[in-house]
């Protein structure tokens, strides 16, 4: 990305943002703030904290599901502290723009993929080695120790509070037509993420990567600018890429992860109490997340399917082979092969 029927109005207690399904792109994020000071609130209601959560997906999306969760928590133990607006749609950005509001203090807090992040902490470009990771399981016992430790340090440093570890799912190949073995995409063009890693990734087994943003990736796809590319199975769904891609591979060669985070000028802005009640409500929020992501990857698979999507189940054992050359030449980037491998065999 499982979506829990819940009706928007019902999930969190007092006043909501108006028109929280769509304030409109980035240009309206300004306006959608400038909104939630003119609700003119109850007074009970003025005097809670307000925090500022954006939200790229509905409201009815794991993205938004998880602070609700958040929020319930935070309430049941503080209560009439605190008031999380949520808003939904991208209505106050994308993820880079996201990022930059926390950093000014504009937004408060929101989920962000690794990928996104590097732009402040280069150094998260090792989650995205390829088949580094065996499951969920696997990246959380990882995370949940000193690596995470040491990434969260690094995010705090450039002023992002960092909760701990989401997890998207995993990235697999579509195309046009089927892909089943490494040797299928030499010569084709490649959607990629607009990442060093991933374009050297598929360079390395031959195809032509391009990087393209994902809001253009089906007409890219579409009108033969590319032929293929990587998608989580949410992700495929929610964009109809099925459409113009119809061969689902299921390969799963890198995990897409994120971190749930908070403006650092904020929380150091809390109490020892209320810090403490957010860890803990935030400890919560991420299995939660985690469990609802991994629900709707398999749920969209199969709507797609329904929609005229092929499953290709391949041997995965010729893609791990072929991509565990690019290791050997990708990881001094990343902070060597010693690190890489030491994620990998965590247990």
């Amino acid at each position: 990305m499982s979506d829990p029927t819940r009706s928007p109005d019902s999930r969190l207690p007092g006043p909501r943002l108006p028109g929280r399904r769509a304030l409109g792109r980035v240009g309206l994020g300004l306006a959608a703030l400038a909104a939630v000071a003119c609700l003119g609130l109850p007074q009970d209601a003025a005097a809670q904290r307000p925090v500022t959560v954006s939200v790229l997906y509905g409201p009815q999306k794991p993205q938004a599901l998880i602070w609700d969760r958040m929020a319930e928590i935070v309430e049941e133990k503080l209560p009439g502290e605190f008031r999380f607006n949520v808003v939904t749609d991208g209505a106050l950005g994308g993820e880079k723009e996201t990022a930059e509001g926390v950093q000014l203090g504009s937004i408060h807090a929101a989920l962000s993929t690794v990928a996104n992040m590097q732009t402040w902490v280069p150094q998260g470009a090792i989650f995205d080695m390829p088949f580094m990771f065996r499951d969920i399981d696997h990246i959380q016992t990882a995370l949940s120790g000193p690596i995470g430790d040491e990434f969260k340090q690094l995010y705090a440093e450039q002023g992002f509070k960092v909760f701990g570890f989401i997890v998207y799912g995993a990235r697999h190949v579509i195309s046009k037509e089927p892909i089943e073995t490494p040797a299928d995409v030499e010569g084709k063009k490649m959607r990629v993420l607009q990442s060093p890693l991933h374009v050297e990734l598929w360079k390395s087994l031959g195809a032509n990567p391009t990087p393209v943003p994902i809001t253009e990736a089906y007409n890219a796809l579409e009108t033969g600018v590319v032929d293929y590319m990587d998608m989580t199975m949410s992700g495929y769904h929610a964009l109809k890429l099925y459409e113009v891609v119809p061969s689902f591979t299921r390969t799963a060669h890198i995990w897409s992860l994120g971190v749930m985070y908070m403006s650092m000028n904020y929380w150091q802005s809390l109490s020892d109490e209320q810090k403490a009640v957010f860890e803990e409500a935030a400890a919560e929020a991420i299995p939660y997340f985690n469990r609802l992501a991994a629900e709707e990857q398999e749920k969209s698979l199969a709507l797609a399917v329904e929609k005229g999507a092929t499953v290709v189940e391949p041997d995965v054992g010729p893609w791990r082979e072929a991509m565990a050359e690019f290791w050997q030449s990708y990881a001094p980037n990343v902070g060597g092969l010693e690190k890489v491998q030491a994620i990998a065999d965590v247990e």
